[in-house]
């Protein structure tokens, strides 16, 4: 049905389709890197994100996310755990950040935990919470939450008389149960 000729019909059928040929050239390729993946500003997500390439949040996540890289743009909220090789913060975060390289950025709001190996943070950004240096920020050992008490250092010698209570100090104030003294 087809013979080979040797004019020039191979050459000018082998080059009609250029783009098709890179398109399946360049799917049979590993890429070596791939854009972001983007959480657009009118998006929610209630639960975990995990990715192994770059992942740009500009909606609300509300969960745990771990990526390669992170960057929570000017309307992004994350509502978790941010755990990444960089960090980059622009919007809100409420929840631990635990990443070797860490950026807060003018107008970013973080409340919780930062561990990491590199922090910066450019004025007027919000940082409340903890923030500890480790080599290696992303072992799977988790920080410390910011609001725990530390637990009570050993009892003081106590008489018969006095009762312990589980209460929390109250800067001052003395709960005393009815009948007691504070006088002994």
């Amino acid at each position: 049905m087809f013979t080979k000729t040797k004019d020039n019909s191979d050459t000018t059928a082998s080059s009609v389709n250029p783009a098709q040929d890179a398109v399946k050239g360049a799917a049979n390729k590993p890429t070596a890197r791939s854009a972001a993946s983007i959480i657009c500003g009118d998006m929610e997500i209630h639960g975990s994100i995990t990715s192994e390439g770059a992942l740009q949040i500009d909606g609300l996540v509300d969960g745990d996310v771990a990526a390669a890289d992170i960057t929570i743009g000017a309307s992004g909220t994350v509502i978790g755990e941010v755990k990444a090789e960089a960090v980059k913060v622009k919007g809100e975060v409420r929840g631990s950040i635990r990443a070797r390289k860490v950026e807060l950025e003018t107008g970013a709001k973080v409340h919780g935990d930062i561990l990491h190996s590199s922090l910066s943070i450019q004025p007027n950004a919000i940082f409340e919470g903890q923030v500890k240096h480790d080599q290696d920020p992303l072992k799977d050992s988790a920080p410390k939450p910011a609001n725990t008490e530390k637990p009570a250092s050993k009892p003081a010698e106590s008489d018969a008389k006095s009762t312990s209570s589980a209460q929390p100090s109250t800067g001052g104030v003395h709960n005393f149960a009815p009948g007691s003294s504070a006088l002994s």
